[in-house]
Formats: C-alpha cells, structure tokens, sequence
C-alpha cells in the first residue's frame, strides 16, 4: 500500500533531484521503483505480486504485440528520468509487450506473463479515459488498511451507482490535489475487479472525497461508499 501513495509524488521527487545526475552519474541512489511499463502515451503499472512460477489466469488471453521495452530504469536510470514509450522499470530490454484479448490496450496489456492496468493517460480528461471499464467490472471490494484483503464487497447496486459517476469525474493533477492537502484523513482501499480477474487499486479519501488517480468524487460517490463502509462488521 506505501508503494501506491510513494508513486502519487515520484514526479515531484524526481523534478528535484536534476543537478546530483548531472554530477555523480546514473543511476544516482537506491530506487524502489514502482512497477511500470510505458507504451503509446500510456503508463501501465503491475498491482498485484503473484506467486513467482504462477502461470497466468486461463482467463487472460495474450493478443497481438503492441510494444517492446527498449529501456529498463532499475539498476540504468537516474532519480530525475522522465517515462518515455519503450520505458519499463523492472522488465528487460527486448521484453515483448502483448494487449489481452477482449478488454482494450488502453486498459490493460501483459509482458512476461504480468498484466499490466492503466495508470497514467496523456490528455485523460475524465477518470474513464484514464480506465476504460464500462461493462468489464465484476465486483468492487473494500480492503483492509491493515493487510490489503478484501472485507467488503459492494452490492450491485451499489457498484453501477458507483462506477456511474465515478468514470465521468474529471481528472486533475495529482500534485495540484496534493498541495490542497486533499489526501489527508481517513483513507479507504478500493479495489476493482475485472471480469477476467485482473483487480487494480483505488484509495479514497472520505474527509476530502478525493481519490489518488486525481479526482475529486461527488456527492452520489460519497454516500455510497459511505453506505458501503457502514456495513462492514
């Protein structure tokens, strides 16, 4: 969970550190870098660590190769890189990047046997440019702040109420979210969780009704994830 909230301010991380690589070399410190890949505008980012020989899901079909990776950043890269297409931060150079049969690869695309979700979009303008799931949700659940499992699973209702108004909110800069101090208070885990098994992660802010990907939510979203949580023994 730290790892999500530590990419939400990497940029601003990076954009300091320009003069030590001009300096002492790259790479220029000890990186924990977030697990990336970056293909046609699109920054996609591995959640979930499988078990190391796990095969993937039966319900994850590789499609045809969209990409490859032509830069790896752990072990290469300075603290100040900016992403580039071709740009992954733990897949080898040369590794082939595949899209998934039945969602869009601008959702969501597999290398070496890692699915991939959307993370960041150029130009997104609303949360459902940035995840384009109308109709690819199965459940969303609420996890523990604790251990990350899952403790609560909307109702359906509940999850089309959501997802309704949550797709159509504009998206805004994460840092500009930031310095209105809007991740502060109370967080909540969210996780959506496809139809193919694939789930990527949400945090909430219910003090501030803001979520990390850079939105603020509304008044529907608020009450029913206020509802939701309210139901949790």
């Amino acid at each position: 969970m730290k790892r999500l909230i530590i990419f939400l301010f990497l940029s601003t991380f990076l954009a300091s550190c320009n003069q030590s690589s001009l300096t002492i070399g790259c790479p220029d410190g000890a990186i924990e870098w977030v697990d990336l890949v970056k293909i046609d505008d699109v920054t996609y980012q591995h959640q979930f660590e499988a078990a190391p020989d796990e095969p993937l899901s039966t319900q994850i079909e590789e499609g045809e190769p969209i990409g490859k990776v032509t830069y790896k950043m752990a072990d290469n890269a300075c603290s100040d890189h900016k992403m580039r297409n071709g740009d992954a931060a733990y897949l080898e150079k040369g590794t082939t990047v595949y899209t998934v049969k039945g969602y869009p690869s601008s959702l969501m695309v597999v290398a070496n046997d890692k699915v991939y979700v959307a993370d960041q979009k150029k130009d997104a303008k609303t949360i459902g440019d940035i995840y384009p799931i109308k109709g690819l949700v199965k459940e969303v659940h609420i996890e523990s702040t604790d251990d990350g499992s899952r403790i609560h699973t909307f109702s359906q209702e509940a999850k089309e109420k959501f997802l309704n108004e949550w797709l159509l909110l504009e998206a805004i800069d994460p840092m500009e979210m930031y310095k209105e101090e809007a991740f502060e208070g109370n967080r909540i885990f969210l996780e959506i969780e496809l139809n193919n098994g694939v789930s990527f992660r949400e945090l909430y802010w219910s003090d501030t009704n803001a979520f990390h990907r850079g939105a603020y939510g509304n008044k529907i979203i608020q009450a029913v994830i206020n509802k939701e949580t309210a139901l949790i023994k």
